[in-house]
């Protein structure tokens, strides 16, 4: 499908009929020569009209004049369009053969005969330079049309990976911080329902007051996580996320309100702080799960560094009470769904099953890189 001609099409057309003219126009002789030479001529600065339809009918239009004539220049205009529209194919080849031809054979053919072979060998060489000179030029137009289209389309790419990689590091922005969001608002709101139902359930003035107090304090600590995660929002960086470590486990154990045995041992120094961080969030979910679903159940936690592995456990037996339906809280499932994220993230692994006592067990092992 041909395009429409733009006007810098036009201008290169009117500039190329013009010159091929001017060429017939200046090299008439001023002896009396056969109409045909004249006819020929001037028919082939007509041809060049139709040179962007038929290019290859346009350089036969102009081999007569070329022959007979005087339109060299016609002739070597449509052949180089002839190489830019088409390429290296037969139709370049065949055109800029017969562009040879009008330059190295002389007409009429009678005074070809008395030529000498120097002139011979000069006519062939001004008949390569005629011919293969539009045609080399044709070919580098077109190559560098082709490399400014492959440039365009290659930085069209370059701009739509960008973009994917930009919405990529979006989500994974979004997912951490729902990560991190859910670990801490959903462990806190969990001691916070608790602690409620303590209240409702409490009989003297002081079981009442400690569940009170005990909420307030959750609440505020909530707060100020939930602050924290604004904050991130609002700046766009992680920099300042709540990332907890394995030294903050008394702290967690202590506020937990479960019955927890806790082994840590050979715990090497230099820890990176994400895995701290991570292996802290896994202990934090399991013990919220047993608050949640285990009530009365005892907690076993077994953090250790195993080639070069540290190692998460978290056990619990079969819970001890069967919550009332009024206290049961909601669970989306994510939270297990975060730690199987986190411990991808890591190149680390994480499993959690049901065990043969009635209990559940939480196993993460997170790779420590020295």
């Amino acid at each position: 499908m041909l395009r429409r001609p733009t006007g810098r099409h036009l201008l290169i057309d009117v500039t190329a009929i013009a010159v091929a003219i001017l060429d017939v126009w200046l090299t008439v002789p001023s002896v009396p020569v056969g109409w045909e030479s004249h006819w020929f001529s001037w028919l082939a600065c007509a041809a060049l009209l139709a040179r962007r339809r038929f290019p290859l009918l346009t350089v036969l239009g102009t081999v007569p004049g070329f022959f007979v004539g005087w339109s060299q220049l016609a002739a070597m205009i449509a052949v180089g369009f002839l190489a830019h529209r088409v390429g290296m194919t037969w139709k370049m080849w065949l055109g800029a053969g017969l562009v040879f031809l009008c330059r190295f054979v002389t007409w009429p053919l009678s005074e070809m005969v008395l030529l000498t072979w120097k002139q011979y060998v000069l006519d062939m060489i001004y008949g390569g330079i005629v011919s293969a000179m539009p045609v080399a030029i044709g070919l580098l137009i077109a190559a560098r049309q082709d490399l400014a289209q492959r440039y365009r389309e290659l930085e069209d790419s370059r701009i739509r990976e960008r973009k994917a990689h930009a919405r990529a590091v979006r989500a994974d922005e979004r997912a951490k911080i729902a990560r991190e969001m859910h670990d801490v608002v959903s462990h806190e709101v969990t001691l916070i329902a608790m602690q409620a139902n303590a209240l409702e359930c409490a009989n003297s003035p002081e079981a009442m007051r400690q569940a009170a107090e005990s909420i307030r304090t959750l609440s505020c600590r909530t707060l100020e996580e939930l602050r924290s995660l604004l904050g991130v929002l609002r700046t766009g960086t992680d920099d300042d996320l709540p990332s907890p470590g394995l030294n903050d486990l008394g702290t967690l154990i202590r506020n937990v309100e479960v019955p927890v045995r806790l082994k840590v041992e050979q715990l090497p120094a230099d820890i990176p702080a994400q895995v701290s961080s991570a292996a802290y969030r896994t202990v934090q979910e399991a013990l919220t799960n047993v608050h949640k679903h285990a009530p009365g159940s005892t907690a076993t936690i077994h953090v250790h560094c195993a080639q070069e592995e540290l190692r998460v456990e978290v056990r619990n037996d079969k819970p001890r009470q069967r919550p009332r339906r009024t206290t049961e809280l909601p669970s989306g499932g994510h939270g297990l769904a975060g730690l199987a994220e986190r411990a991808m993230l890591l190149d680390g692994t994480f499993h959690a099953r049901s065990t043969d006592d009635g209990g559940f067990e939480v196993r993460a092992h997170y790779p420590v890189r020295r």
